[in-house]
């Protein structure tokens, strides 16, 4: 009979901790939190200095009165959730909610940041506290989000359409992506041009010939968008007919390149969305697993702190495969704000076992070999390049020539990432060379790219804006609430809805999408949860500007209406117009006889201009599922079901004559049967 229950989140961590401790232990799952403000109203008494209520939610009451048996069935509690605030919170959830505490009903508190037997053992011989500064921080973001969300979203619903909410941080990064979107839009896009010599050594065998970029005429350097248009690009050539090209400089040095840090939460979930386009959620859910299941240390972390038994471990590691010339110690400073040094950086649990060595699906194997490879290059000696630069002389004109070869690979061997080897002859100063060819070449500038999971993050996090535990539920719920989506190329843009709701926002709550007064409440959470701050005085301050302002623009704003006539379009019920309003999916057709006729549509659906090549009677239009992910299908459906998630071209596959789609910046066939693929015109992202 065990003598001791332990209570974590999971039901996977109870499992891997059962297998560690035997049959004197009872390990359960909590199944996360087990009480919160309730559903359906606010929840927080504003006139008793912002008390909460809390309830059990309905899906938790089995699992409580299960807890409650198995604290009477045993001695005493052993409480092991996450070392962070939500983890700390359900700690005291669960003391509260059990009636734990006293003589009767004994509990400690545990923690520790990887689930391995050593781990956990020594968590057993240190119990302390209930650190209840890391309770009321996290109690704090939750009030403060939902007097927010409660009191912001009525207005939403009264001035522009029902069903439309706000959030307190989500609305920040709704802005971000509506600022940006603007800034694209209002980009002009302008002419330049360079001109590219291309050369080689006098009559002797070698390297290829190599490119050389005009860099200076006159002893004036060139702008980048100096030379404006191919007029005078066709000058600067002309001008040059007949010149020697002569090398003026050449200077070569030993650049070092240094390995990254290991990983963080915002730098796993920006790495995997780089290489595997896994969105943040989901990389979450397979750290998870991996976490839960002993083999990375705890993943929701901001801390770049590594422990001494970690790399030792590194150390043997890559001095017994790769060679005491490839190590290098190196201790990472963290500079995230509010960062726990205490926590570790995301690792392996055993570095000495390599991804190879693993039992893993394929999505855990790309993940764990990609914090694997990472911890062990961020103790590997750096990689060395040798770099050539050369200015060559033309008449007026100096051109420069670049090359870069690997000297070194350093951590490379582990952590490849991708660079240019370019290799230069052996050019010697005063030496003559020959000119193959003399290019002018046309370029445009272009706006900033739209931001992707990537960089959605690593922009939130710069600005101090979020916690580990919060982007992948910031982007989560920015899509899930439609004020956003993603486009064929996987980055972020505002819906309709996104941009009004931003757009009210920002004229009248200011404060709310304002990225360095959200940065100000992270700072003073995290000054909550080291004991500096009264969890109650930041509400305090915070609510009371917040409401007045709330009260007076109930009086102030007008209702915006986004309705259009559309006469030519009648009600198919009772046969008045139809009108085009605006609701919480963007707009939509509605009887204008409403609310006596409550008939609504959808728009017509985007359409591509492609005959659909299955019933060769509809069109071929852009469509969403529930999700609101992007596919492509016949506007005839249900009578037609031809559908496709990469976005067709109008145009045949000349192998098998199916649609070609866009993919991985290629035309290739949608036959995948068919291997026809050529490049296909880039468009803006």
């Amino acid at each position: 009979m065990p003598s001791k229950l332990i209570i974590v989140e999971s039901p996977t961590k109870s499992k891997t901790l059962q297998d560690f401790l035997g049959k004197n232990y009872k390990v359960l799952a909590s199944f996360g939190h087990v009480r919160d403000l309730p559903k359906g109203e606010l929840g927080v008494d504003l006139e008793n200095n912002f008390e909460p209520r809390y309830v059990i939610p309905t899906k938790a009451r089995k699992t409580i009165k299960l807890l409650k048996d198995a604290v009477k069935e045993t001695k005493s509690t052993i409480l092991a959730t996450d070392e962070d605030r939500e983890g700390e919170a359900i700690a005291w959830h669960l003391v509260e909610a059990l009636k734990l505490g006293g003589k009767k009903e004994p509990y400690e508190r545990i923690v520790f940041h990887e689930i391995t037997k050593e781990a956990i053992l020594e968590a057993l011989k240190n119990p302390r506290e209930i650190d209840i500064n890391q309770v009321n921080a996290q109690q704090a973001r939750r009030v403060l989000d939902r007097i927010v969300g409660y009191k912001l979203s009525p207005f939403l619903w009264k001035k522009i359409a029902r069903g439309l909410s706000a959030g307190r941080v989500q609305s920040v990064a709704v802005k971000l992506i509506v600022e940006r979107e603007r800034e694209i839009e209002k980009f002009k896009t302008q002419e330049y041009w360079t001109i590219i010599a291309t050369l080689k050594k006098m009559k002797e065998a070698g390297p290829p010939s190599f490119e050389a970029s005009l860099i200076k005429k006159d002893d004036k350097a060139l702008d980048k968008l100096e030379i404006k248009n191919e007029k005078e690009a066709e000058k600067i050539v002309k001008d040059l007919a007949g010149a020697e090209y002569q090398v003026l400089e050449v200077e070569k040095k030993e650049v070092n390149k240094n390995p990254l840090a290991p990983f963080t939460t915002s730098t796993l979930q920006q790495e995997a969305w780089r290489r595997f386009k896994f969105p943040a959620k989901f990389t979450m859910s397979i750290a998870q697993r991996l976490y839960e299941t002993g083999k990375i240390t705890y993943h929701r972390t901001d801390s770049l702190n590594l422990s001494a038994m970690s790399l030792g471990i590194a150390k043997k590691f890559i001095t017994n495969n790769y060679g005491s010339n490839y190590y290098h110690f190196r201790k990472f400073k963290t500079k995230a704000k509010g960062a726990q040094e205490a926590h570790e950086a995301i690792r392996p649990t055993y570095p000495e076992i390599t991804p190879d060595q693993t039992k893993l699906d394929e999505r855990q194997y790309k993940l764990y070999d990609l914090i694997w490879r990472r911890f062990m290059a961020s103790q590997m000696k750096e990689a060395m390049f040798l770099t050539t630069v050369a200015d060559i002389e033309a008449k007026n004109c100096i051109f420069r020539a670049n090359g870069q070869t690997l000297k070194f690979d350093g951590f490379l061997k582990v952590y490849p990432i991708k660079y240019e080897e370019a290799e230069l002859p052996p050019l010697e100063k005063t030496e003559i060379l020959e000119l193959s060819k003399l290019n002018k070449v046309q370029h445009f500038t272009q706006p900033l790219s739209r931001y992707t999971e990537a960089t959605l993050i690593k922009a939130l996090e710069k600005a101090g804006i979020g916690r580990p535990s919060t982007y992948a539920p910031i982007i989560s719920t920015i899509q899930g609430r439609n004020y956003i989506e993603k486009n064929e190329k996987k980055f972020f843009q505002p819906t309709e809805i996104g941009f009004v709701v931003n757009d009210i926002l920002t004229e009248h709550f200011p404060e709310i999408v304002d990225l360095n007064f959200t940065a100000n409440m992270e700072e003073n959470l995290d000054n909550v949860s080291r004991g500096e701050r009264k969890w109650k005085q930041v509400l305090e301050d915070f609510y009371g500007p917040f409401s007045k302002n709330l009260e007076q623009k109930y009086q102030d704003v007008s209702k915006k209406e986004f309705t259009e006539q559309n006469p030519k379009k009648l009600c198919p019920k009772c046969q008045s117009p139809l009108l085009v309003r605006l609701g919480k999916f963007g707009k939509f057709y509605a009887c204008s006889k409403f609310p006596e006729c409550k008939y609504t549509e959808s728009l017509p659906q985007n359409n591509l201009g492609i005959k659909c090549p299955k019933c060769l009677e509809g069109n071929v239009v852009a469509k969403r599922t529930k999700t609101n992910k992007i596919f492509y299908g016949c506007n005839r459906f249900p009578k037609c079901d031809f559908a496709l998630w990469d976005k067709p071209f109008n145009e045949k596959c000349p192998k098998c004559d199916s649609l070609l789609v866009e993919k991985y910046k290629k035309a290739k066939c949608s036959n995948k049967e068919c291997d026809y693929a050529k490049p296909a015109v880039p468009a803006n992202p």
